[in-house]
């Protein structure tokens, strides 16, 4: 299955997207903007990108030519722009497909693929994402840790997945809310804490002896290797919530 990204601002059509791309079987990232979605689209290097127009800081339009003049990484450009002029400008700006909202995921999801076979990335070998001796196969949704299975819930592996695509950096809990639970206005700290502690049971550690999930107090959470020498130990908190946060095991 493929590695998307899907930059819209819209946060309910955001989330809907990623849910429904998810359920299919894709690794989703997202982006809220034209430059953060750039910026995403370079570093990561997904295998395809879901492009609004009407984006808050940039014309889409704009952030297609950018993006073309520094990768080939097809791009399906979905607006709710539906002026043939406009339709065909884009298309020879480079875009791969093109579709107006409002549109089903089933339809998104048969152009996803369609695009991906026909320049035969769909058939690319997946490498999974290591860090440590863990490796996450987003497609396959599965981990190992040492060679050793582990067994997490969805929640679990989105969260672990979405910090492996980003070792070594502070990620905020407020980030983690927005892109892997899809509540962009906030929700409750505590429900990042839960997973974590949990993600730490399964990781054989906890947070005042961490090897891999490491909390920088005041800011968020890093995924590093275990005694990383690029990584020095940060302080932790010395009452970090993941650890106190109490209640029976569930997907949220």
């Amino acid at each position: 299955m493929a590695h998307l990204l899907v930059v819209e601002d819209d946060p309910q059509l955001r989330g809907a997207l990623v849910r429904a791309l998810r359920d299919r079987g894709h690794a989703v990232a997202t982006a809220p903007s034209g430059m953060a979605g750039l910026d995403t689209a370079v570093t990561n290097r997904p295998d395809l990108v879901v492009l609004d127009l009407g984006l808050p800081d940039v014309d889409g339009a704009q952030i297609l030519r950018m993006l073309r003049a520094v990768s080939d990484v097809p791009v399906i450009v979905a607006t709710a722009r539906d002026e043939e002029q406009e339709m065909v400008a884009i298309l020879e700006d480079g875009a791969d497909d093109y579709i107006v909202k409002p549109f089903g995921a089933a339809q998104l999801d048969a152009r996803i693929k369609a695009v991906l076979r026909r320049l035969g990335a769909a058939d690319a070998p997946e490498e999974p994402l290591r860090v440590g001796g863990l490796a996450i196969a987003p497609a396959s949704r599965e981990v190992t840790l040492d060679e050793s299975p582990l067994d997490l819930t969805p929640r679990e592996f989105d969260l672990l997945a979405y910090l492996a695509h980003r070792p070594g950096q502070v990620v905020s809990r407020r980030e983690l809310l927005a892109e892997v639970w899809q509540q962009p206005l906030g929700g409750a700290d505590k429900t990042v804490d839960v997973h974590l502690s949990w993600l730490r049971r399964k990781l054989g550690e906890t947070a005042q002896t961490p090897r891999y999930l490491h909390t920088v107090r005041t800011v968020g959470v890093k995924l590093t290797p275990p005694e990383d020498p690029q990584s020095p130990q940060d302080p932790q908190d010395p009452q970090d919530p993941s650890e106190s946060a109490a209640g029976p095991e569930r997907d949220r």
